[in-house]
């Protein structure tokens, strides 16, 4: 990529800012809108659930390979592909006319959806290459999920309370096709020196791992163990199969040299972790606030913002901590905030009060909002900017596999809890459990923050980065560990 100005560099975040913005809208707003949904096309928990997790779960399967293309090929193009494919999408599911459809047009939506984050980051990575200016771009990136969640729920409602859920779909279409335009127009053509060969045994394998996994725990509450046991074993053989395939290849999908590094591989997790609680927490909210305490979608957006507000702000903070401090206080705070917000809900019944269900979303939004930038930045930092796209694809994949596995888990433990008792009198009992695993969710995120931002896990990833790039990868992998 040529050496750009520093506005035609800002410039370039901003498109690039452009594509999170639109998914993390559309991901937001769609969970306002999840019981309009369910009134108008009749659906089931699980229904709802799979308008969620068919985006998620394709958008997991396809990142790795996105990324991997976008350096072969060329990120802009990729990028460009993307956009247009997921505003295309966009469309279908606004005209979805039931679930079964609009479910298939959200897996339309989300083959886009995958070559627009990763690749985003890749550009992004190789624009800038000062790893204190990169991680406070990747600060700004951090803030644009802030931005969606304070402007989702509220957008998200006022839309369908005002027109209907459809027109959630419809904002993508104007934005889509302006960072379309502005992308063919400002950012450069990249790609990498040497990008990866194609590996469709690979690919094949953690899509038949992510889709059977998802699939067996979505439908347990309600096909029982017997019907979801194939696809559960289908998914332990996909795993294994994975770790026994990828170490033969001489370019692998997944290069699982690279999880020798402490601070990757602990990036790695967090990622689920994080966007797990996410995902639960969002999902267990919207059905509360409309369901059990009955308000509209407008009101239930309004009631979000005690945990929109601080995401938005904490998000470039822990960026510049991140630049100037590296990723251990971010993520200490994150933990810490995430694991108090999930026993408040858990212990207290925090949903029942409305200062303590204030309170609950503020500890959550500020959890969230310091963990986002040092997972990004130390997943990128710690792989050969060469290969960038595949390494911003494998956090974004760690996120997308929270977020599947969050909604998935949190939805079968209120499935089972709920049963056939009235809905609004079981549903803060049976969502108890869900809190729990939301609380361990946090304290995972805590343990690892500590664990993987030490010195012992600065040295494992010096080994890691010597063992595969030194010339490019050791300053960069520094940067990530520094601070620890």
């Amino acid at each position: 990529m040529p050496e750009l100005s520093h506005r035609r560099r800002m410039l370039v975040l901003a498109i690039c800012c452009t594509s999170l913005l639109i998914v993390s809208l559309d991901t937001t707003a769609l969970n306002v809108a999840l019981p309009a949904m369910q009134r108008d096309l009749d659906a089931t928990t699980s229904g709802l659930q799979w308008t969620i997790d068919a985006y998620t779960l394709v958008l997991a399967s396809l990142l790795m390979l996105a990324g991997s293309t976008a350096d072969r090929i060329g990120r802009k193009r990729v990028f460009m592909t993307g956009l247009a494919l997921f505003t295309a999408g966009s469309v279908l599911c606004s005209l979805a006319p039931d679930l079964e459809l609009l479910v298939v047009f959200r897996m339309v939506q989300a083959v886009g959806g995958s070559m627009l984050n990763p690749v985003a980051m890749s550009i992004i990575t190789n624009t800038f290459t000062d790893p204190r200016e990169r991680a406070r771009a990747i600060g700004v990136w951090g803030a644009v999920v802030g931005i969606a969640m304070a402007a989702g729920p509220l957008v998200g409602g006022l839309l369908v309370q005002s027109v209907s859920w459809r027109a959630i779909f419809w904002l993508n279409l104007p934005v889509g096709l302006a960072a379309l335009l502005l992308t063919w127009r400002y950012v450069p053509e990249s790609r990498a020196p040497r990008a990866r060969r194609p590996d469709p045994v690979g690919q094949l394998l953690v899509i038949a791992l992510f889709g059977a996994l998802t699939y067996a725990i979505i439908e347990a509450p309600e096909s029982g163990a017997g019907p979801v046991l194939p696809f559960a074993a289908i998914a332990v053989s996909a795993l294994l199969a994975l770790l026994w395939y990828e170490p033969r290849r001489a370019e692998p999908l997944i290069d699982l040299r690279f999880f020798r590094s402490a601070p990757f591989s602990g990036a790695t997790v967090i990622a689920i972790g994080a966007f797990a609680s996410l995902g639960g927490f969002l999902f267990l909210s919207t059905l509360y606030l409309q369901n059990v305490r009955g308000l509209d979608a407008l009101h239930a957006g309004l009631w979000m913002l005690p945990m929109a507000v601080p995401m938005f702000l904490c998000a470039p903070l822990s960026g510049r901590l991140v630049g100037s401090r590296g990723p251990r206080l971010s993520l200490l705070v994150a933990g810490a905030a995430m694991t108090a917000s999930g026993v408040l809900f858990a212990a207290f019944e925090a949903e029942t009060e409305n200062a303590t269900l204030v309170l609950g979303y503020a500890l959550f939004g500020i959890g969230f909002g310091f963990v986002n930038a040092p997972i990004t930045n130390t997943a990128v930092s710690g792989m050969p900017r060469a290969q960038a796209g595949v390494a911003a694809a494998v956090a974004s994949t760690s996120r997308q596999l929270g977020s599947t596995l969050g909604v998935a888990v949190i939805g079968a433990v209120l499935a089972s809890g709920i049963g056939s008792s009235p809905y609004r009198r079981a549903f803060v009992a049976a969502a108890r459990p869900g809190w729990w695993i939301l609380a361990g969710c946090g304290l995972a995120v805590l343990a690892l923050g500590l664990l993987t931002s030490g010195r012992w896990a600065r040295r494992t990833a010096e080994r890691t980065a010597a063992g595969l790039e030194p010339a490019e990868i050791r300053p960069v992998a520094e940067t990530a560990s520094k601070g620890a």
